[in-house]
């Protein structure tokens, strides 16, 4: 049976129809301007989207939403919580998040009982939430004193999901690092320290929590973290080589930490937690890349290499268990680190304990290769992203921001990308996205978001078919995000939440999207081949 029908238009816009509601809203979705302003130039043409099928999705797919700690939770000294490195990026040069910070979010500190309960309404499995590093352990240092203030806090919320038969999935890592980590060493730029501060913060939230939760997620996107962070310099720690870093060596030896780092903690959980029967593995985001001339090789290898140094820079030494891919090392020369023996040994003994493949996708681009050589601080291979190929044609529908468009083919052909290379079982730990000009919406407008729901309904096809065509086993799907929350350098402009959040009188209101998500997962688990 199928709960929505939809149909498409013109390149340039489509119709969406819902049977859903008596109260049936038509909307017509043109291709906005990324920023949510109004477009100064004509959107570029797109090949026309495919309909929504509502296809099957096995009986045991589980379905969730996301959320990070520093984007929703507020209360940044509260309860003992120390600093970390993005309430001083936010408050430092508030310019760089548009003059906004988490200081209060979505309050969910305050607020957690009513959106563990808001999920619940909406029929989820899982929650997937990030543990605040300084809430627990303020200082952040192995050394440093616990907060069991903290501590009880995320207790609160781990047992208020499990008597809403909701399953906890933690990331112990979503961007936020104590500042003094920082302040003493520099944190992911000292790999021996930062590592064994990680690694006494992991085992501790194994010790407290481990006996309710069954999966974890060490790090959440550790490309951001480096490239993000520690090259442009645009999220925190805002480090670059206009700012005093070195965006040509710094993002490889931050990248390095991380992987270390996870596989200390991947270490600490199988020799000292096996008994707690659960999982544990790690989160990479990644678009995936078309060449932007189909008919050039070079744009063909240009789209591969991309993906190397964007998902196998991590994948390949944490699931694979070896060196980075070697077009990484053939480009970046001794500014890429390398393992010692001893560190190779531990990473291929432990990639066998990777549980599953985390995946945070949004969009796919395009990739044209640029001229040799590359630029000293290239982190790209040598590839230039593109949202329009060689005939001017668009990858998709542009949504509330400029570089994610509607693309579910390329998420499809990301799944087997991922499937064919690493052979884990993937769990869709992010996706979504913002309707267009939704932050100047009104509420009535916004909660009827059509859009997001397109974008769903697609991505959730292009599953079913990567399950049951192509055989790539996907087990999971979670919404970004539980709720409009505090987008880090874009701050509270786009909403990707499945719930509007009033950020004056922080009052929760349900999307058209959570209602929709609640339906389309009991039908086509329903008609699970």
């Amino acid at each position: 049976m199928s709960i929505h029908s939809r149909h498409f238009q013109t390149e340039h816009n489509f119709q969406v129809q819902d049977t859903m509601t008596d109260k049936m809203n038509v909307n017509m979705f043109k291709a906005e301007d990324p920023n949510c302003q109004p477009s100064a130039s004509p959107e570029p043409p797109y090949d026309p989207l495919p309909p929504i099928e509502d296809l099957p999705l096995p009986s045991s797919f589980k379905w969730g939403t996301a959320t990070a700690a520093y984007q929703i939770e507020g209360a940044p000294s509260v309860d003992g919580k120390g600093p970390s490195i993005w309430d001083t990026f936010t408050h430092l040069v508030p310019s760089r998040t548009n003059g906004e910070n988490g200081d209060i979010a979505c309050d969910h500190y305050n607020r957690m009982l009513e959106d563990v309960n808001l999920m619940c309404s909406y029929g989820v499995d899982v929650y997937r939430f990030s543990i605040a590093w300084t809430r627990i352990i303020p200082l952040g240092g192995r050394d440093d004193p616990i907060n069991e203030a903290g501590i009880a806090f995320y207790n609160r919320l781990i047992d208020a999901l499990l008597a809403r038969n909701i399953e906890p999935v933690v990331t112990l890592y979503h961007w936020d690092a104590p500042q003094r980590l920082s302040d003493r060493y520099g944190a992911f730029l000292n790999t021996a320290e930062f590592v064994s501060d990680f690694a006494h913060f992991a085992r501790l939230c194994f010790a407290r929590f481990g006996d309710r939760v069954k999966r974890w997620i060490t790090f959440n996107e550790p490309y951001i973290i480096a490239i993000f962070g520690h090259h442009s310099g645009v999220l925190a720690p805002g480090r670059s080589t206009a700012t005093g870093g070195d965006s040509r060596t710094e993002p490889w030896r931050v990248g390095h930490s991380l992987i270390l780092a996870h596989a200390a903690a991947v270490q600490i959980y199988s020799e000292e937690f096996q008994s707690q029967d659960g999982s544990i593995s790690i989160v990479l985001n990644g678009h995936y890349y078309e060449p932007w001339d189909s008919s050039s090789q070079n744009d063909q290898e240009a789209a591969q290499r991309r993906l190397e140094f964007y998902i196998g820079w991590f994948g390949d030494p944490i699931f694979l268990g070896r060196d980075y891919p070697p077009a990484m090392r053939k480009q970046l020369g001794d500014r890429l680190p390398s393992f010692t023996p001893r560190e190779l040994d531990q990473l291929k003994n432990l990639a066998p304990l990777n549980a599953f493949y985390g995946m945070n996708h949004y969009s796919t681009k395009f990739a044209r290769a640029l001229p040799d050589p590359p630029a000293d601080d290239d982190c790209t291979g040598n590839v230039e992203e593109l949202t329009t190929n060689s005939k001017g044609r668009a990858i998709g529908p542009v949504s509330g921001m400029s570089w994610l468009r509607v693309a579910p083919e390329g998420f499809r052909k990301l799944l087997n990308w991922v499937w064919n290379r690493y052979k884990l079982p993937i769990i869709v730990t992010e996706n979504g996205c913002p309707c267009p000009r939704e932050n100047q919406m009104s509420l009535e407008e916004a909660v009827n978001d059509e859009f997001r729901i397109t974008y769903f309904g697609l991505y959730l096809d292009a599953i079913s078919r990567a399950i049951y065509e192509d055989g790539v086993p996907v087990e999971g799907y979670y919404a970004w995000s539980l709720m409009d929350n505090f987008e880090w350098s874009a701050g509270y402009g786009p909403r990707y939440g499945i719930t509007h959040v009033d950020y004056k009188t922080l009052v929760r209101t349900p999307k058209r999207s959570a209602l929709y998500l609640m339906e389309t997962f009991r039908e086509r688990r329903k008609h699970a081949r």
